[in-house]
C-alpha cells in the first residue's frame, strides 16, 4: 500500500475547513468539502453530463437578467466545513476574476446534474445542505432514457426546507429565480434539430 500524499492529510485534528480548499493546488479538479471531508470526483465525466452542463450554462447566461451571473463549477462556502461545487449556479454577486467561492446569500439557483457517483450527495446531502444555507432554488437534473428530467425545488422559508416545485421533461418554464424558458432536449447538441 502506498502512503498518502502529504496534501491529503488534514491540516488539523478537526479535519478540513472551507478556506483550506484554496491552499490545495495538488488536489484533483472538482474537489469538494462536505462536512469537513474532501470529496473527489474520481470517475470519468460522461459526455452526456458535460454537454448538458454546457448547454444549460449557455441557455441560462442568455436568459439571465442584468445583475445575475451564471457560473459553472464554482464552490459555495455553505459553512466553515462545507464547500460543495455544483455543476452550475446563478448569483447576484458581481463578476470577480479572482473569486474562488460564493457565499450562499449571493446564490439564487444551484443546479446539479446527477452522475452515478454523485447521486446520493446530489439527491440527499446537497438538497439538505443548500436548503439549510438558505439558497432559494435548487434543480437536480437526472437522465431518463438519454433525456434530461429536471426536479425543481423552492425554499420554503418558514420551514427552511425545499418544497418540490415540479418535475420537468421537454420544457422547463419558471418565473423564478428569473424568467426561465428552456427546451431541455435542445440542451444536448446531438438532440437538436
Amino acid at each position: 500500500m502506498t502512503a498518502l500524499p502529504e496534501w491529503m492529510r488534514p491540516p488539523r485534528e478537526e479535519g478540513w475547513f472551507a478556506e483550506d480548499l484554496d491552499h490545495l493546488p495538488e488536489a484533483p479538479r472538482h474537489t469538494e468539502l462536505i462536512d469537513g471531508a474532501l470529496v473527489f470526483m474520481m470517475s470519468p465525466q460522461r459526455s452526456w453530463h458535460g454537454r448538458l452542463v454546457t448547454g444549460l450554462t449557455t441557455a441560462l447566461m442568455e436568459q439571465a437578467p442584468e445583475g445575475v451571473e451564471v457560473e459553472r463549477e464554482m464552490t459555495i462556502r455553505l459553512d466553515s466545513r462545507s464547500r460543495p461545487e455544483p455543476d452550475l449556479l446563478a448569483t447576484s454577486a458581481p463578476y470577480d476574476p479572482d473569486r474562488t467561492w460564493y457565499a450562499p446569500e449571493d446564490v439564487l439557483l444551484v443546479v446539479e446534474v446527477v452522475s452515478p457517483e454523485s447521486a446520493h450527495r446530489d439527491r440527499n446531502v446537497k438538497l439538505r445542505k443548500y436548503a439549510e444555507a438558505g439558497i432559494p432554488h435548487y434543480w437536480c437534473i437526472e437522465e431518463e432514457d438519454g433525456l434530461p428530467v429536471t426536479h425543481v425545488y423552492e425554499l420554503d422559508e418558514p420551514t427552511g426546507v425545499y418544497a418540490p416545485a415540479g418535475i420537468f421533461r421537454g420544457l422547463l418554464q419558471r418565473p423564478v429565480p428569473f424568467k426561465v424558458d428552456l427546451d431541455l432536449m435542445g440542451l444536448l447538441p446531438s438532440r437538436r434539430g
